[in-house]
């Protein structure tokens, strides 16, 4: 009996062997098949199969979008191109598939090789998308003032060409002094929709109407681009890192005046972006008004900006449709750098900037199986709905209904609250997924109680508030030195809050050290994760990093028996938490009754950080 058990399990594992092996080699006689220039060549019924899961696979890594290219093959010694009845023969079998895939299919190019008896194509394959449903790209508008970014996006948007005197930047702005001044101060957001075959769904204003249907765009478009007008003066330089860290843009596009050249903000804003991995393409304006030999000397310096040691781009002047299609298909590579040159007044070149924005791809991962985590980026209170959040869904789904945690508040809570309803774009929809924008309405909730920089997170993630973490920092700029006890302001994602340095790997820093730094927010604690890249600005001084290490709250430490006496007296409790915003508001009472009395003053109780206490309060007032 034992001997039979024996042979059985002896030739199970034979066979499952025997299958593996006849598995492993049928999937590689269809990586090899795949990997043939002549692939899409009247394939048989498994060929086929093994093409339409290699796109599905291919659309899915591309968030319902990819670029193909027939007549290539990644075999050795194989000339590239086929011949025009093979090409026929494999456009043929590519259109079979659309109606598999549920997509549309679009030329994009066709390349004569080998003295124009052989030929390349590539397509472009679109996803057919719900029309509650669309992608988006969002691309973030930066560059020095006057440089043209808002009268751009309103021709780009309204179809309209500029007149020369702003007529075209009138329609994006929010605010009665940016009419009057032709400035934006704030985050401005319009949209671009594209359909499946890449033709612009947005209509032009009818009987002078300046606002754009976004509803009606969402509906037709199966991509939109947004785009994210930041401000270009320097006085609004933590409203631009704010847009640039909380909007989560998957691109920068930098815009320089051709007559005023790179000048003022434009590095700033270069550096910004290249600091938060970024992949920047850059758009000179103004090319009508400029002299040729002005222009020939902004496009010099730019191009040498680009290519300088800190930078190390590889600058493109894209001047057709060719070079449209290979900066989109490369552009991913963070290495090349895209320049158009257009005028918003003749409409020159516009149609290639039209061509490369319907061809860019968003670049944060979904990640739709992990649990939901949406930050906050503004706030909204809505007669007749109530309180409304917006922001960027970071991962997984969240649904029309679902019950999420809310916070952290300033003692380092969470609560639950409901989803009420979820807007996309304007466009009222049923769920919103990862690397998507949204608004939401909450259920019993007050703006008084919300802030910028707080999340919303699924009942499956644990809800925990940092006061202190470390940072891997890189100082850009400091004009002295940096060293423990120095505050400045802390742009991570969606949060903007003060921070102190707490201790350094270093004694001192200065321009170009790296350091391991332990911060510790002034006000409230927030919700971090490892891994988030941060600016750390004030001033003038700039540094970059991202987090590596997260601390639980441990209390603020009294140096003496008489505050220790206070704070016991106030009900401390063991939660950290708690104890640090007892002993907080102690210190403000101590303050008030200073004011009252001018003979005797209060000794300093040193905290963890050993910063006076006054500073202390102080700070917390001014935040």
């Amino acid at each position: 009996m034992a001997a039979a058990d024996g042979i059985q399990t002896f030739a199970d594992t034979t066979m499952s062997k025997t299958m593996n092996e006849v598995e492993e080699q049928q999937s590689d006689a269809i990586r090899q098949y795949l990997s043939k220039k002549t692939a899409w060549i009247s394939p048989n019924e498994e060929q086929f199969d093994a093409l339409v899961n290699f796109l599905k696979k291919r659309l899915d890594e591309g968030h319902g979008e990819t670029i193909l290219e027939i007549g290539t093959g990644v075999t050795d010694g194989e000339t590239p191109g086929l011949l025009p009845d093979e090409m026929e023969a494999s456009v043929a079998t590519l259109k079979s598939m659309q109606a598999v895939l549920d997509s549309e299919v679009q030329l994009l190019r066709e390349k004569s090789v080998s003295n124009n008896t052989r030929f390349v194509n590539e397509y472009l394959i679109r996803r057919h998308i719900d029309q509650e449903d669309f992608m988006e790209v969002r691309v973030a508008v930066t560059g020095n003032v006057d440089a043209g970014k808002s009268t751009l996006l309103g021709v780009l948007t309204h179809g309209v060409l500029d007149d020369g005197r702003g007529v075209a930047r009138q329609k994006l702005f929010r605010h009665k002094h940016e009419v009057e001044t032709g400035r934006t101060s704030s985050v401005g957001n319009d949209i671009l929709g594209f359909d499946a075959q890449g033709v612009i769904v947005n209509r032009p204003d009818t009987h002078g109407n300046q606002a754009l249907d976004w509803t009606d765009i969402c509906q037709r478009a199966a991509k939109v681009v947004t785009f994210i007008d930041l401000a270009g003066h320097e006085k609004y330089l933590k409203t631009t890192v704010f847009g640039m860290t909380g909007h989560a843009p998957d691109y920068a596009m930098l815009m320089v005046g051709a007559n005023a050249g790179v000048i003022g903000m434009t590095k700033e804003h270069l550096g910004l972006a290249l600091a938060l991995g970024v992949p920047v393409f850059v758009v000179v304006t103004k090319i009508d008004m400029a002299p040729p030999n002005v222009l020939q000397e902004t496009m010099r310096l730019l191009q040498r900006i680009l290519r300088s040691t800190g930078v190390r781009k590889i600058p493109l002047l894209v001047q057709n449709n060719d070079d449209v299609i290979t900066c989109a298909t490369n552009f991913t590579s963070e290495r090349l750098c895209p320049i158009f040159q257009v005028s918003n007044v003749t409409g020159e070149n516009l149609d290639l900037l039209k061509k490369f924005l319907n061809l860019l791809s968003t670049r944060m991962e979904a990640c739709l199986d992990e649990p939901a985590e949406f930050q906050i980026d503004d706030l909204y209170a809505v007669p007749g709905v109530g309180t409304v959040v917006s922001g960027t869904t970071l991962k997984g789904i969240i649904k029309l209904g679902d019950n999420l945690q809310l916070g952290p508040d300033p003692l380092g809570q969470f609560k639950s609250v409901q989803i009420r309803s979820i807007h996309r774009k304007r466009m009222p929809v049923k769920e919103c997924k990862g690397g998507q924008t949204s608004s939401f309405a909450l259920r019993k909730i007050k703006k008084s109680e919300l802030r910028k920089g707080m999340v919303l997170l699924s009942p499956a993630i644990p809800p925990v508030a940092y006061w202190e973490f470390e940072a891997d920092l890189l100082i850009l700029h400091h004009p002295t030195t940096i060293s423990a006890k120095y505050q400045a302001m802390v742009h991570c994602g969606s949060i903007r809050q003060t921070a102190t340095i707490i201790s350094m790997s270093v004694e001192h820093l200065r321009t170009g050290d790296r350091a391991q730094v332990r911060f510790r927010f002034i006000k409230s604690p927030e919700y971090l994760r490892l891994g988030m890249k941060l600016v750390f600005r004030e001033g003038r001084t700039k540094a970059i990093g991202s987090i590596s290490k997260l601390y639980p709250h441990v209390p603020a430490q009294t140096s003496n028996t008489r505050a220790k006496t206070r704070s016991q007296a106030a009900g401390a409790t063991s939660n950290p938490i708690t104890t640090d915003q007892s002993q907080s508001s102690k210190r403000v009472e101590n303050g008030e009754d200073n004011n009252r009395s001018s003979n005797k003053r209060p000794k300093q109780v040193k905290t963890s950080t050993d910063a006076p206490v006054e500073q202390i309060v102080n700070a917390d007032k001014t935040t």
